[in-house]
């Protein structure tokens, strides 16, 4: 019995040290800074995705979404929630998204829709058209979005070889093979 303890726990510790990192920088070429490009494996990965059970968030203060980039997983449930004093709306003329139009809502309320299909959809308010979102909406739990310094880090990939993509709401998309053993680096360049 100890053997097979000592076994299982070996093989626990082993399946651990088969996943890494993949880090690195995106410079987005004509933009402020370079933020909110969203990097994810999009190839290779073998591991089944089930959406989380938790919803995401993304709130509306200020007449700004927030977060101005959102990535999912295939699956999600997302609230839309008014932080702001008056009237705001949610909708989406993506037909990937459904085309979804969620109505108005006032400040506390909150609304919610499931996005069941893989795609990159702009997310928009009738009532202030200047307000613009996106959600990333993908295969693989494995993504991250880059800070303004165009950093980004994506934890815990399993050991293996890749196709890694990186989207920006304004720029052309970009992807390049990756092979991870620990910590792998991956940088783009990004333009129009």
């Amino acid at each position: 019995m100890r053997r097979i303890l000592s076994g299982i726990l070996l093989g626990l510790a082993a399946a651990t040290l088969l996943a890494g990192d993949i880090h690195g920088r995106v410079a987005a070429e004509g933009q402020n800074d370079n933020a909110d490009a969203v990097v994810y494996v999009a190839k290779g990965s073998a591991v089944p995705v089930a959406p989380p059970k938790e919803h995401a968030v993304l709130n509306q203060s200020n007449r700004v979404f927030q977060p101005h980039v959102l990535p999912i997983v295939v699956g999600t449930t997302v609230d839309f929630l008014n932080d702001d004093p008056y009237l705001h709306n949610v909708f989406s003329p993506a037909a990937c998204a459904d085309k979804f139009n969620l109505g108005t809502s006032g400040k506390g309320e909150k609304k919610t829709h499931t996005f069941r299909k893989e795609c990159f959809a702009p997310l928009l308010c009738i009532v202030h058209p200047e307000m613009e979102a996106f959600i990333a909406v993908l295969p693989t739990p494995y993504f991250a979005v880059t800070k303004g310094d165009g950093s980004y880090t994506i934890a815990n990939v399993p050991d293996g070889s890749y196709t890694l993509k990186v989207w920006h709401p304004k720029l052309k998309g970009s992807e390049k093979p990756v092979a991870v053993h620990g910590a792998t680096q991956a940088d783009f360049q990004m333009a129009r």
